[in-house]
């Protein structure tokens, strides 16, 4: 929990009331590695922080090798399909950790009383949006504007510690090349 009080505390001060009735709320979950613990066609009904782990978020696929991985999360950062969350419609994508995840989970239901009960729950629900939104935005942006290679230096200098964590296939479908381009950049670096 400790955690999570570090990452909203950077937000906002929140009163110990507040914090009480958020924390009761909050569910710790384990996710076995590799597991996917949001199918597609499933509706999210969480919200997640990550204490430790890696998660992908993918589109599958009948052949896997050509699944998109268009997205990761990692830890001290919040995880979900939200648009399916905040629609409560079915996801069109999947979650998936990579290593065994730690996370803390709010259902959906329960965060609508934290934001009516709570005199900061709106705001930390912005902050968080707004956050994830601006993730969201600069991929698009980097999708548009740079070139496979300097999506994959961005990557790396953001997060060197994927090479170790995740499978080059996930990191090629996420920069938007094939593996066999993802190896020439790597040789070129």
């Amino acid at each position: 929990m400790q955690q999570i009080k570090a990452y909203l505390d950077q937000l906002a001060t929140i009163s110990d009331s507040d914090w009480n009735f958020f924390t009761s709320k909050l569910q710790r979950r384990v996710i076995p590695k590799k597991s996917i613990f949001l199918k597609i066609n499933t509706v999210e009904n969480h919200i997640s922080f990550i204490e430790s782990g890696v998660v992908r978020l993918f589109i599958p696929k009948e052949n896997p090798a050509k699944e998109i991985t268009f997205g990761f999360s990692f830890k001290n950062q919040f995880i979900s399909a939200y648009d399916s969350f905040l629609t409560q419609t079915p996801s069109a994508y999947q979650l998936q950790a990579l290593i065994e995840t730690t996370i803390l989970s709010i259902t959906y239901d329960d965060l609508q009383e934290v934001y009516k009960h709570t005199q900061i729950g709106n705001f930390i629900g912005r902050l968080t949006a707004e956050r994830l939104f601006l993730i969201k935005s600069k991929r698009e942006q980097n999708l548009l504007n740079l070139t496979a290679e300097e999506r994959y230096k961005i990557l790396f200098k953001e997060r060197p510690e994927l090479i170790k964590i995740i499978p080059l296939k996930y990191i090629s479908s996420y920069i938007g090349v094939t593996a066999q381009a993802l190896s020439r950049i790597r040789k070129r670096l």
